[in-house]
């Protein structure tokens, strides 16, 4: 019986295993709740490293999050407008041009990148076992503006601080061009990119708008232009007048620029017109001109010898004067300069001549005005300038006459050699009186009792060579030679200041002889054997 209590007494007694294992039980029930909440409230935080546009937002709230993204972005613009002198400082503010971010879908791919460690229950295991789940990832920005509401405001920004160029000016008593101040301006397309960029940076929110510098360092020949004008009106020489003309062509050889005062008015020829005889000879030879052949060549364009020039197109019309005459006016059209022609020997009493008897091929010169041309003879001063032109180009490039007159008509070498020839022309006055002794030019010159003409190519010494071509008429029976001749040199004068402002001549040249020298015993080789076509003064040397 006793033992029968006693084993009563044992199962009756506080069951201390039990309530302990419980206890642990809700213990670790307890600590699992409390390490699930942490983890909950883990998961609402963003993952540590992710960053969006830029901007690191990891173990923030979304909410903290998105505000400190769009509290970034929220920042203003510095643009700065830099005009060379003062940076002027220009805030846009996002608002301003309607700026939005879309948060919510970058929040949500903030978030997403958190769950790219596995499951719910797996990365909570994971945060029990105190694995760290770092991910290093930037969420790209999504966000928008009105682009025309921010062109609006950089045009606004170009209408109060661009400066446009200063326009060139001019000095009559110098007969020197100054170029325009410089000016600036707001590339607009530019500085749509360069905002566009900054808008988008959460740290690069200044910029340095592009300027574009206009202007340049040289006036244009427009300038050059008006100052020959008013250079002539105040000489008293109206240039469009109805008893006065003037013509002046002038092209950078460089660029092709030209200017052109009535450079087609029709005019007397004069012996302007020896240059393209000379052409026409030297597209008839088939070989190296002989001695004899050379030595009419220089006398024809050196010293404007009548004879020689009318021996000339004898030969090129193999005997008859006159089919020479015609060739040598179609060879001005076929080189496009087609305002110039020649019709009668330059003297009267050639056997058969008949004055007429050649008809000039058809014109379209300037018929506003008239300078009473020689019908047998004219010319027009931008045909002079264009046919030295075409003539440099030829010997310089291979181009110009070689392309206007193909399958070796005329050679580059023949170019530089009728260049040589009218290099040699050293009259010292016109084009020539111009511009410095020791400038080279090449040029032809012409005049009658009412009418001057000289057109070249000048080598200026700064690689700025350009073609000029002046003509002046005066309704009067015999040529004010000190009038016209310094007009002519004047002109010249301003066209050097223009392309040679280096070596600007301030002051005409004093040195000048009253008249043109006389080619012979001056410029003209002394006999056949001393003229080289390749070097036209090497007889000086010896």
């Amino acid at each position: 019986m006793e033992a029968s209590l006693s084993s009563r007494r044992r199962q009756t007694g506080f069951p201390v295993l039990v309530a302990f294992s419980a206890l642990l039980l809700v213990a670790a029930s307890a600590l699992f709740v409390y390490e699930l909440v942490a983890f909950s409230r883990r998961e609402q935080q963003l993952p540590e490293g992710i960053s969006v546009a830029g901007i690191n937002v990891g173990g923030l709230s979304e909410r903290d999050a998105v505000a400190r993204w769009e509290r970034a972005y929220a920042e203003p613009i510095i643009m700065l407008y830099n005009d060379g002198d003062v940076g002027h400082p220009i805030q846009l503010h996002p608002d301003q041009v309607g700026w939005r971010i879309s948060s919510e879908p970058m929040l949500a791919a903030a978030s997403a990148s958190g769950e790219e460690g596995g499951g719910f229950w797996r990365r909570f295991l994971d945060f029990l076992l105190g694995i760290e789940q770092t991910v290093a990832r930037d969420m790209p920005l999504i966000a928008d503006y009105q682009e025309n509401a921010l062109e609006a405001f950089l045009r606004d920004i170009a209408q109060r601080y661009d400066k446009p160029p200063g326009r060139a000016s001019y000095d009559l008593q110098s007969l020197t061009v100054q170029a325009g101040s410089s000016g600036y301006a707001l590339n607009v397309s530019a500085a749509l990119s360069a905002v566009n960029s900054a808008l988008r940076s959460a740290d690069a929110r200044t910029v340095a708008l592009p300027i574009v510098r206009s202007g340049s360092e040289r006036p244009d020949l427009a300038a050059l232009r008006s100052l020959i004008i008013d250079f002539l009106d105040s000489r008293g020489f109206i240039y469009d007048g109805l008893g006065t003309v003037a013509s002046v062509y002038v092209q950078d050889l460089v660029t092709g620029d030209e200017i052109n005062i009535l450079g087609d008015v029709a005019f007397s020829g004069a012996s302007t017109v020896k240059l393209p005889i000379m052409l026409d000879y030297f597209r008839l030879l088939s070989s190296e001109p002989t001695t004899d052949e050379a030595w009419l060549m220089v006398n024809s364009m050196l010293c404007s010898n009548n004879a020689s020039s009318n021996l000339i197109m004898e030969i090129i019309g193999r005997g008859d004067i006159f089919t020479g005459l015609r060739s040598v006016s179609n060879t001005l059209q076929e080189t496009g300069v087609e305002n110039t022609y020649i019709t009668a020997p330059f003297y009267l009493g050639v056997e058969g001549q008949q004055l007429g008897s050649i008809q000039a091929p058809a014109t379209a010169p300037n018929e506003n005005f008239n300078t009473e041309p020689d019908p047998f003879n004219q010319t027009t001063a931008e045909d002079m300038g264009t046919l030295f032109s075409l003539l440099y180009d030829c010997a310089e490039f291979n181009s110009g006459l070689t392309l206007a007159l193909p399958g070796g008509q005329v050679t580059q070498r023949e170019c530089r050699q009728m260049l040589e020839i009218a290099s040699a022309n050293d009259l010292e006055r016109l084009l020539q009186g111009g511009i410095p002794p020791d400038a080279r030019i090449s040029h032809k010159n012409g005049w009658i009792f009412d009418t001057v003409g000289d057109a070249g190519v000048v080598y200026s010494p700064n690689g700025r060579h350009y073609a000029i071509s002046v003509f002046l008429w005066e309704r009067t029976e015999f040529q004010d030679y000190e009038k016209l001749w310094p007009l002519v040199e004047e002109i010249s004068r301003a066209t050097w200041n223009f392309f040679n402002p280096e070596r600007a001549l301030l002051q005409p040249r004093t040195n000048l002889p009253p008249t043109a020298l006389e080619c012979e015993g001056n410029y003209l080789p002394p006999g056949p054997e001393f003229v080289n076509l390749d070097d036209i003064n090497s007889w000086k040397e010896n």
